[in-house]
C-alpha cells in the first residue's frame, strides 16, 4: 500500500483547519472539534448554536467544490481499504472519541495549542494507536 506525499497541499490545509479554529475561538469562544460539532448539530442548545455549527459542517463539505473551482478538477481520493474496514474503523474512533473526550481535530488542533494535558496526552494516545493500526494492518494483515 502506497501513500502520496503532498507536503504543500496538506500545508495549506493545516494553515486553513488553524485559521477556521481561530476565527471559532475568537468570534464564539468556542473550541473546534469536529465531533463535538456535529454533537451539537444534532442536539443544538440554541438557534444561534445551530447556525454557526450547520455553517462549520456545510464548510466541510463543499470544501472539494472549492478545489474544484479553482483546479478544475475534484481532489483525487484513494480509499485502499474495504467497506468492512471503513466501518470497523470508524466504529473504533466513534468509541476512542467517546472515551478520550473528544477527537483529533479537537484535541490536536485546539487542545495541543492551548497546552492543554489532557489533550496532549489524548493526542500522544491518538498516535501511538494510528501507528499501531498502520503496522497491523500492513505487516499482519498485509494491507
Amino acid at each position: 500500500m502506497e501513500t502520496e506525499f503532498t507536503p504543500w497541499i496538506s500545508l495549506l490545509g493545516g494553515v486553513l483547519i488553524g485559521l477556521g479554529a481561530t476565527l471559532l475561538m475568537l468570534f464564539h469562544g468556542r473550541v473546534m472539534g469536529a465531533t463535538g460539532i456535529l454533537a451539537g448539530l444534532v442536539y443544538p442548545a440554541s438557534k444561534s448554536d445551530f447556525a454557526w455549527r450547520a455553517a462549520t459542517v456545510a464548510g466541510m463539505v463543499t470544501g472539494p467544490l472549492v478545489v474544484l473551482a479553482i483546479s478544475g478538477a475534484m481532489p483525487a481520493v484513494q480509499v485502499p481499504v474495504s467497506t468492512v474496514m471503513l466501518l470497523v474503523g470508524g466504529l473504533i474512533v466513534g468509541v476512542g472519541v467517546t472515551f478520550g473526550g473528544g477527537c483529533t481535530s479537537g484535541h490536536g488542533v485546539c487542545g495541543m495549542a492551548r497546552l492543554s494535558p489532557r489533550s496532549i496526552v489524548a493526542t500522544g494516545t491518538f498516535m501511538v494507536v494510528t501507528l499501531a493500526t498502520v503496522y497491523v494492518v500492513r505487516h499482519v494483515f498485509g494491507g
